[in-house]
Protein backbone atom coordinates (compact mmCIF):
# COMPACT_ATOMS: atom_id res chain seq x y z
CA UNK A 1 0.00 0.00 0.00
CA UNK A 2 3.07 2.52 0.71
CA UNK A 3 4.31 1.63 -2.21
CA UNK A 4 0.98 2.51 -4.45
CA UNK A 5 1.70 5.90 -2.80
CA UNK A 6 -1.74 5.29 -0.63
CA UNK A 7 -0.39 5.87 2.64
CA UNK A 8 2.66 5.50 4.73
CA UNK A 9 3.38 2.34 6.43
CA UNK A 10 2.09 3.09 9.70
CA UNK A 11 -1.28 4.45 8.26
CA UNK A 12 -1.28 0.59 6.25
CA UNK A 13 -1.02 -1.39 9.99
CA UNK A 14 -3.79 1.08 10.83
CA UNK A 15 -6.10 0.49 8.64
CA UNK A 16 -5.92 -3.07 7.85
CA UNK A 17 -6.44 -3.08 12.17
CA UNK A 18 -10.16 -1.08 11.67
CA UNK A 19 -10.72 -3.47 8.71
CA UNK A 20 -10.52 -1.13 5.98
CA UNK A 21 -8.36 -2.89 3.44
CA UNK A 22 -9.90 -5.69 0.70
CA UNK A 23 -7.30 -7.72 -1.23
CA UNK A 24 -9.59 -9.35 -3.75
CA UNK A 25 -12.96 -8.86 -2.37
CA UNK A 26 -11.98 -10.21 1.53
CA UNK A 27 -10.85 -8.24 4.66
CA UNK A 28 -7.06 -8.49 4.58
CA UNK A 29 -5.59 -9.72 8.19
CA UNK A 30 -2.23 -8.01 9.29
CA UNK A 31 0.60 -9.63 7.89
CA UNK A 32 -1.36 -11.22 4.60
CA UNK A 33 1.32 -11.36 1.22
CA UNK A 34 -0.02 -10.30 -1.82
CA UNK A 35 0.92 -10.61 -5.25
CA UNK A 36 1.20 -7.65 -7.69
CA UNK A 37 -1.97 -9.40 -9.65
CA UNK A 38 -4.40 -9.30 -6.35
CA UNK A 39 -6.52 -6.39 -6.14
CA UNK A 40 -6.62 -3.99 -3.25
CA UNK A 41 -9.17 -1.56 -2.00
CA UNK A 42 -10.00 1.24 0.80
CA UNK A 43 -12.82 1.62 2.43
CA UNK A 44 -13.90 4.99 1.85
CA UNK A 45 -13.56 6.27 5.57
CA UNK A 46 -9.91 5.65 5.70
CA UNK A 47 -9.67 7.91 2.59
CA UNK A 48 -11.87 10.73 4.49
CA UNK A 49 -10.00 10.18 7.61
CA UNK A 50 -6.45 10.41 5.61
CA UNK A 51 -7.97 13.71 3.63
CA UNK A 52 -8.08 15.93 7.03
CA UNK A 53 -4.71 15.52 8.22
CA UNK A 54 -3.00 18.62 7.53
CA UNK A 55 0.41 19.81 6.09
CA UNK A 56 2.22 23.22 7.43
CA UNK A 57 4.73 25.02 5.37
CA UNK A 58 6.95 27.00 8.40
CA UNK A 59 9.33 29.81 7.87
CA UNK A 60 11.49 28.67 10.67
CA UNK A 61 13.28 31.55 12.53
CA UNK A 62 17.54 31.04 13.73
CA UNK A 63 17.42 29.12 17.13
CA UNK A 64 14.74 26.26 16.50
CA UNK A 65 15.17 22.62 15.68
CA UNK A 66 13.37 21.36 13.13
CA UNK A 67 12.47 17.77 14.63
CA UNK A 68 12.79 16.43 18.56
CA UNK A 69 13.86 18.72 21.06
CA UNK A 70 17.15 18.59 21.85
CA UNK A 71 20.60 19.97 24.50
CA UNK A 72 17.68 22.48 25.81
CA UNK A 73 16.85 23.72 22.29
CA UNK A 74 12.65 24.59 21.31
CA UNK A 75 11.19 22.71 18.42
CA UNK A 76 9.65 24.33 15.73
CA UNK A 77 6.43 23.05 15.96
CA UNK A 78 5.85 24.44 19.54
CA UNK A 79 5.51 27.81 17.29
CA UNK A 80 2.46 26.24 15.60
CA UNK A 81 -0.49 27.82 17.08
CA UNK A 82 -3.12 30.23 16.43
CA UNK A 83 -1.13 33.43 16.88
CA UNK A 84 1.07 32.63 14.41
CA UNK A 85 -1.15 31.64 11.99
CA UNK A 86 0.07 33.88 8.75
CA UNK A 87 -3.17 36.06 8.33
CA UNK A 88 -2.59 36.23 4.48
CA UNK A 89 -2.94 32.25 4.27
CA UNK A 90 -5.19 31.31 1.19
CA UNK A 91 -6.10 28.05 2.09
CA UNK A 92 -8.83 29.72 4.83
CA UNK A 93 -8.82 26.49 7.20
CA UNK A 94 -8.79 27.71 10.58
CA UNK A 95 -6.27 25.61 13.71
CA UNK A 96 -7.29 23.35 16.10
CA UNK A 97 -5.28 21.32 18.76
CA UNK A 98 -5.95 17.85 17.19
CA UNK A 99 -3.83 19.05 14.00
CA UNK A 100 -0.72 18.67 16.20
CA UNK A 101 -1.39 15.01 16.81
CA UNK A 102 1.44 12.92 15.05
CA UNK A 103 2.70 16.32 13.34
CA UNK A 104 6.07 15.81 12.24
CA UNK A 105 8.74 17.60 10.51
CA UNK A 106 9.48 16.54 6.77
CA UNK A 107 13.47 16.90 6.29
CA UNK A 108 16.09 19.00 8.44
CA UNK A 109 16.51 22.79 8.80
CA UNK A 110 19.58 23.31 11.34
CA UNK A 111 19.04 25.11 14.04
CA UNK A 112 21.17 27.85 12.80
CA UNK A 113 19.03 27.80 9.44
CA UNK A 114 16.18 29.41 8.69
CA UNK A 115 13.44 29.22 5.89
CA UNK A 116 10.97 26.43 4.37
CA UNK A 117 10.12 23.92 6.67
CA UNK A 118 7.35 21.24 6.10
CA UNK A 119 5.70 19.44 8.82
CA UNK A 120 2.88 16.75 7.86
CA UNK A 121 -0.02 14.68 9.35
CA UNK A 122 -0.01 12.46 6.10
CA UNK A 123 2.07 10.29 5.42
CA UNK A 124 1.93 10.12 1.72
CA UNK A 125 3.56 13.81 1.99
CA UNK A 126 6.47 12.35 4.39
CA UNK A 127 7.01 9.70 1.77
CA UNK A 128 7.26 12.08 -1.38
CA UNK A 129 9.71 14.30 0.59
CA UNK A 130 12.07 11.84 2.62
CA UNK A 131 11.47 8.70 1.33
CA UNK A 132 14.52 6.72 0.14
CA UNK A 133 13.36 6.89 -3.30
CA UNK A 134 12.64 10.92 -2.91
CA UNK A 135 13.47 13.31 -6.39
CA UNK A 136 11.74 16.27 -4.53
CA UNK A 137 14.48 19.29 -5.16
CA UNK A 138 15.04 21.41 -2.17
CA UNK A 139 16.59 25.06 -3.50
CA UNK A 140 18.66 26.54 -0.81
CA UNK A 141 20.39 30.82 -0.63
CA UNK A 142 23.75 30.51 1.06
CA UNK A 143 25.72 33.08 2.19
CA UNK A 144 29.61 32.11 2.22
CA UNK A 145 33.48 33.46 2.85
CA UNK A 146 36.78 31.76 1.81
CA UNK A 147 39.00 31.79 4.02
CA UNK A 148 39.25 35.88 5.10
CA UNK A 149 37.73 37.03 2.17
CA UNK A 150 34.28 37.89 3.08
CA UNK A 151 33.38 39.87 -0.15
CA UNK A 152 33.53 39.48 -3.70
CA UNK A 153 33.56 36.00 -2.79
CA UNK A 154 33.01 34.76 -6.21
CA UNK A 155 36.28 36.34 -7.42
CA UNK A 156 38.65 34.33 -5.70
CA UNK A 157 36.81 31.59 -5.31
CA UNK A 158 38.34 28.56 -7.45
CA UNK A 159 36.16 27.63 -10.67
CA UNK A 160 37.44 24.32 -10.26
CA UNK A 161 36.02 23.90 -6.11
CA UNK A 162 32.30 24.97 -7.86
CA UNK A 163 32.45 22.23 -10.14
CA UNK A 164 33.68 19.72 -7.42
CA UNK A 165 30.38 21.45 -5.20
CA UNK A 166 27.77 20.33 -7.87
CA UNK A 167 29.37 16.82 -8.38
CA UNK A 168 32.62 14.91 -6.76
CA UNK A 169 32.21 15.41 -3.06
CA UNK A 170 30.98 12.12 -0.52
CA UNK A 171 29.86 12.55 3.00
CA UNK A 172 30.05 9.89 5.28
CA UNK A 173 31.64 7.83 3.02
CA UNK A 174 28.86 7.72 0.49
CA UNK A 175 29.06 9.79 -2.97
CA UNK A 176 26.76 12.43 -3.58
CA UNK A 177 24.21 12.87 -5.61
CA UNK A 178 24.73 15.85 -8.43
CA UNK A 179 23.61 19.13 -7.61
CA UNK A 180 23.45 22.51 -9.15
CA UNK A 181 25.07 25.23 -7.54
CA UNK A 182 25.50 28.44 -9.02
CA UNK A 183 26.21 32.11 -7.61
CA UNK A 184 23.54 34.63 -6.75
CA UNK A 185 25.52 37.43 -5.86
CA UNK A 186 29.28 37.82 -5.24
CA UNK A 187 29.13 36.45 -1.70
CA UNK A 188 26.01 33.95 -1.97
CA UNK A 189 25.25 30.60 -3.39
CA UNK A 190 22.12 28.72 -5.16
CA UNK A 191 22.42 24.94 -3.95
CA UNK A 192 19.42 22.98 -5.65
CA UNK A 193 19.80 19.69 -4.04
CA UNK A 194 17.46 16.08 -4.69
CA UNK A 195 18.76 14.58 -0.53
CA UNK A 196 19.17 15.63 2.79
CA UNK A 197 21.99 14.77 4.95
CA UNK A 198 22.89 16.10 8.45
CA UNK A 199 24.15 19.88 7.73
CA UNK A 200 25.06 18.36 3.88
CA UNK A 201 25.35 21.99 2.72
CA UNK A 202 27.67 23.16 5.39
CA UNK A 203 30.07 19.93 4.88
CA UNK A 204 29.95 20.33 1.56
CA UNK A 205 31.11 23.97 1.57
CA UNK A 206 34.02 22.66 4.33
CA UNK A 207 35.25 20.44 2.28
CA UNK A 208 35.99 23.26 -0.88
CA UNK A 209 37.16 25.95 1.83
CA UNK A 210 33.76 27.91 2.02
CA UNK A 211 32.75 29.09 5.92
CA UNK A 212 28.66 28.95 5.60
CA UNK A 213 27.80 32.46 7.44
CA UNK A 214 23.62 31.99 6.76
CA UNK A 215 21.79 29.63 4.94
CA UNK A 216 18.02 29.98 4.25
CA UNK A 217 15.70 27.37 2.43
CA UNK A 218 13.50 28.96 -0.22
CA UNK A 219 11.77 25.95 -2.26
CA UNK A 220 10.64 22.43 -1.73
CA UNK A 221 9.49 20.72 -4.90
CA UNK A 222 6.92 22.86 -6.56
CA UNK A 223 6.34 24.98 -3.35
CA UNK A 224 7.92 28.17 -2.20
CA UNK A 225 8.75 30.10 0.43
CA UNK A 226 7.18 33.07 -1.10
CA UNK A 227 5.98 36.14 1.56
CA UNK A 228 5.51 34.11 4.16
CA UNK A 229 6.96 35.90 7.48
CA UNK A 230 9.65 34.31 10.22
CA UNK A 231 7.99 32.49 12.48
CA UNK A 232 4.47 32.12 10.91
CA UNK A 233 2.82 29.81 9.28
CA UNK A 234 0.20 27.97 6.84
CA UNK A 235 -1.63 25.67 5.61
CA UNK A 236 -0.63 23.70 1.97
CA UNK A 237 -3.67 24.17 0.23
CA UNK A 238 -5.40 21.50 -1.17
CA UNK A 239 -4.83 22.46 -4.84
CA UNK A 240 -0.90 22.61 -3.62
CA UNK A 241 1.21 19.69 -5.09
CA UNK A 242 5.02 18.99 -4.19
Amino acid sequence: MAELGLCSRREADDWIAQGWVKVNGEVAPMGLQVLPTDRIEVERVAQGFQEQKVTILMHKPMGYVSGQAEDGHTPAVALINPRTHWREDPSRMRFSPPQLRGLAPCGRLDIDSVGLLVLTQDGRVARQLIGEDSDVEKEYLVRVQYGEVALNVQDAFPAGQLARLCHGLALDGQPLRPARVDWQNPEQLRFVLKEGKKRQIRRMCELVGLKVVGLKRIRIGRITLGNLPVGQWRYLGAHEKF
